[in-house]
């Protein structure tokens, strides 16, 4: 685990580099959780063994102990940030950069994805729509979010996801496997996933 100072406070990556690494996968957390989310460890690990250099980014209101997520600018600056600062190291320099994350860490990757010079986007659970609450308006899609994505890019999506599940397009797959949005249920399936698309994109 390494500390990165950010304009908005220390951030955490756990970093695991590979001998020969064929590239990078840089992949950030959901709003309430952490990085050891059961789907994002199972990424992780498909990428280590496809010889692709992993960095889990802890953002920093989630090491200060908060559970609420810092505005939208501020989370994406973080990111940028911490991945300048990353593949000014050794382990990233000159490495192809995939994106993504769970839930939230998704929506952060495919917001900057083009500003980062990213080859691919990696989207766990991401939130499309959240569920409408009673007596409350239907909240905006997402959507345009992934739209906005000009790189490859691959959702995996519980087949009863409460967020609903994203449409494909000319650049994205979509992948439903069974279960919610914690994709705790299938991680094999997740793993599946994850692995064909890594082969296909580095």
């Amino acid at each position: 685990m390494i500390e990165i100072g950010t304009s908005h406070g220390l951030a955490r990556v756990r970093l695991s580099p590979t001998n020969e690494p064929r590239g990078a996968l840089v992949l950030g957390h959901g709003a309430g959780g952490g990085i050891d989310a059961r789907d994002l460890a199972t990424a992780a690990q498909v990428a280590r063994d496809e010889d692709i250099c992993v960095a889990l980014v802890e953002q920093p209101y989630r090491v200060a102990g908060r559970r609420s997520p810092a505005p939208v600018r501020q989370l994406d600056r973080v990111w940028v940030e911490v991945i300048g600062t990353l593949r000014g190291e050794n382990e990233l320099r000159d490495l192809p950069l995939v994106v993504g994350g769970r839930s939230l860490g998704a929506r952060v990757a495919c917001r900057t994805a083009v500003e980062l010079g990213a080859v691919g986007v990696l989207c766990l659970a991401f939130p499309l729509q959240p569920p409408r609450r009673a007596g409350k308006p239907p909240s905006p899609s997402r959507l345009p979010e992934l739209d906005g994505v000009t790189v490859p890019t691959l959702v995996v999506q519980g087949d009863r996801d409460p967020f609903g599940i994203p449409p494909g397009g000319a650049r994205r797959d979509v992948v439903l496997v069974h279960g919610d949005h914690s994709l705790k249920t299938e991680l094999e399936a997740v793993a599946v996933a994850v692995r064909s698309w890594l082969q296909s994109l580095v």
